[in-house]
């Protein structure tokens, strides 16, 4: 009999558990909740003046779903010497300027390590 009672609780919490993790990601999917590790916006990087742009290239980047995905990105590339860079999550794309020598495998690296992927570069 007690068998029978704690295999009746085990299975409920593992309903509520099954329960909870499929809502979370069906809102995730869906864009409407914090994918990336935290709720809100989040405070952007001002980007760094160039004194010359060198290079501006078009990113092409894939699983980004919300606001805070393209933050992540933005201050990610804008953290790096040498970029100016804007996300635009509509697009799924990110405008980078470049003020050195920058590579667009450095540049593919900065983005994947988000776990996102990048598509292309223009």
């Amino acid at each position: 009999m007690s068998s029978t009672v704690s295999n009746i609780i085990i299975i409920v919490i593992v309903v509520a558990i099954l329960y909870f993790a499929v809502k979370n990601s069906l809102a995730h999917f869906k864009g409407e909740g914090a994918c990336c590790g935290g709720g809100g916006k989040g405070k952007p990087i001002k980007p760094k003046k160039l004194d010359k742009v060198i290079a501006t290239k078009v990113v092409g980047i894939e699983g980004m779903v919300c606001d805070h995905c393209s933050l992540r990105v933005q201050n990610a590339l804008n953290s790096v010497d040498g970029i100016n860079a804007k996300v635009k999550l509509s697009r799924g794309t990110a405008i980078v300027k470049l003020g050195k020598e920058i590579s667009d495998a450095e540049i593919t690296e900065i983005i994947e390590n988000l776990g996102y992927k990048v598509k292309g570069i223009e």
